[in-house]
């Protein structure tokens, strides 16, 4: 087979418009679910769809399908499936989630030009609000696709202007019918940049992921005494950002000590909330979210309790009063070893390297997984540089990294 890499080109560089911003360097984009850059992505997704012969249904929370039945095929058969997400973070890049969803269309045209036969259907998928960036906490439509939401929840999720999910997507006309079911899929593999500097430092053109990491996060409070920071003198104070900033640095600290058991362990205070965060006044209360992430669940565990002993360490020693709930946990999840097969035994086809890999962040593939044979195959990112208008994958590896995509959906569609 062979993969055109200007088609492909011309599919994400015509997708990078939507939602297009002006930056100083690299290209970006701003393409929130329910929108009009999300509508426009979505239309020229669905016209690609058709000029490629595809047929397309579009489920109740906006995910699209393109199905493609060669005569060769048994309709009934489970469907080898591919795909990825339209949506992006704000100012983000062109290739985070097009890259996936274009290299799935472009495999099945490869297929098409090269005579290939499958015996089963193939369908390429856009999945609804990967990112979470106006809804939920992202991954909503695989969500819904693996059972894991139902429909009603998804629909009824709304953004920060109190909007639901099922009206943004009823006005740009992405409202469909039904729920797509992962669960009737054979295989699904998922192309993605690897968003890391793994494979441009090996100079390898494609990742097969083995795992995806466990992911936990917290939230953490810690409450102390807001007061006047000219005349409360030191001793007196009770500081909850004090008590907050030895809180992360601990956190630090137990997840660079895990990394002598487990190198890929990482733990992250990203976001904090700081009240009444007035220059002068000493904080009196503090929020903040821990995310920790390995491919050994034990680590996660590891992390979490040194965290709470961090907590009562802390309480001891200062003024303060703290807490810790755990409302997100996910644990690791293996890659299909038969699809990852496919993916090696593809790039030796195709005369391509290939690379075992973890993949540190989640994507659509991480809830597909749970109900039908999955893998997630990585793109080199340049510098690693992703979420960013100079997130950057080289053309050659985009279509290095189909074909080796296409390779796989081939041999797993004519099994």
């Amino acid at each position: 087979m062979r993969v055109n890499q200007q088609r492909l080109r011309s599919d994400i560089e015509s997708n990078a418009e939507f939602g297009a911003v002006p930056t100083d360097e690299g290209r970006g984009r701003t393409v929130l679910s329910g929108s009009e850059a999300d509508r426009r992505a979505r239309e020229f997704f669905c016209e690609r769809l058709r000029d490629a012969g595809l047929s397309i249904t579009i489920d109740e929370v906006g995910n699209i399908v393109g199905r493609w039945v060669p005569e060769s095929a048994d309709p009934d058969a489970a469907p080898v499936a591919t795909g990825s997400h339209l949506d992006s973070v704000p100012e983000g890049g062109i290739f985070d989630g097009p890259l996936g969803v274009y290299a799935g269309l472009e495999s099945v045209r490869a297929m098409q030009d090269a005579g290939i036969e499958p015996v089963r259907p193939v369908e390429v998928v856009n999945f609804t609000e990967e990112e979470g960036q106006r809804f939920g906490g992202g991954l909503i439509g695989s969500a819904v696709a693996v059972g894991e939401l139902s429909v009603e929840e998804a629909l009824d999720i709304e953004d920060a202007d109190g909007i639901p999910l099922g009206d943004a997507l009823a006005d740009i006309g992405y409202r469909g019918e039904g729920r797509v079911d992962a669960a009737d899929w054979d295989a699904w593999i998922e192309l993605h940049i690897e968003q890391s500097e793994r494979l441009e430092d090996a100079n390898v053109p494609a990742g097969v992921v083995t795992s995806i990491v466990g992911l936990s996060r917290c939230a953490v409070e810690i409450t102390g005494e807001a007061d006047h920071a000219g005349s409360t003198l030191m001793d007196d104070r009770s500081d909850a950002l004090a008590a907050a900033s030895e809180f992360v640095l601990d956190v630090e600290r137990a997840t660079t000590e895990r990394n002598e058991v487990s190198e890929t362990a990482v733990g992250t205070v990203g976001k904090l909330e700081v009240s009444p965060n007035a220059p002068n006044v000493i904080a009196g209360k503090v929020a903040l979210t821990v995310d920790i992430r390995d491919v050994a669940y034990d680590s996660i565990e590891y992390v979490i309790d040194e965290a709470e002993a961090s907590l009562d360490r802390i309480e001891a020693e200062r003024p303060v009063e703290a807490s810790l709930s755990h409302p997100w946990d996910r644990k690791p999840v293996e890659m299909s070893e038969r699809c990852r097969a496919a993916l090696h035994d593809a790039g030796t086809d195709a005369d391509l390297e290939t690379l075992d890999l973890h993949s540190g962040a989640g994507h659509d593939t991480m809830h597909v997984a749970a109900v039908t044979d999955a893998a997630l195959l990585f793109a080199p990112s340049r510098d690693g540089i992703s979420h960013n208008p100079r997130e950057w994958t080289d053309w050659e590896d985009c279509a290095d990294a189909t074909r080796v995509l296409a390779g796989a959906l081939a041999d797993l569609a004519t099994e």
